[in-house]
């Protein structure tokens, strides 16, 4: 079973208890890099970078979800971190193809954007599907070498 590690800020503490139960209900492994209040005022780009510390620790073998107003400002901070390959989810589509056409291993979701219980669809949905090799291999390729060439 995977291991997924989470974390939000402060906007999102409630989506991201929702989700972390949502995942434990299942025997899904959840490590929570917090934050664990709406009184924590760590910034949204600290909690990405644990989250993504800890997946790049593992040697990419866990996945992340990361939760803010919006998930923007998380994904793009955990785009920073090579190897992390994060997108916005708040449809199922976006999800499916997040993980199929990119090979993503880290989802991101706005607690003001989605309801919980659409927010526990589409993270179902990612985390049932596995990127398996075919048509999206060389284009997931291209992305690591874009990065490798501007990450260093």
């Amino acid at each position: 079973m995977k291991t997924i590690v989470i974390g939000c800020d402060n906007a999102a503490v409630g989506l991201k208890n929702i989700l972390v139960e949502h995942m434990r209900s299942q025997g899904i492994t959840v490590e929570d890099m917090g934050c664990d209040s709406a009184e924590d005022k760590t910034y949204y780009p600290l909690i990405a970078k644990r989250v993504c510390e800890r997946i790049i620790e593992s040697g990419y073998t866990k996945e992340g979800v990361l939760v803010c107003g919006t998930g923007i400002g998380m994904a793009m901070t955990s785009n920073k971190f090579k190897g992390i390959r994060a997108a916005v989810c708040h449809d199922i589509y976006s999800a499916e193809r997040a993980k199929l056409s990119n090979n993503g291993n880290v989802i991101c979701m706005g607690e003001r954007v989605i309801g919980s219980e659409l927010a526990k669809k589409i993270l179902d949905e990612w985390l049932r599907l596995t990127f398996a090799d075919g048509s999206s291999t060389p284009k997931v390729q291209a992305i690591i070498d874009i990065e490798n060439a501007n990450l260093k």
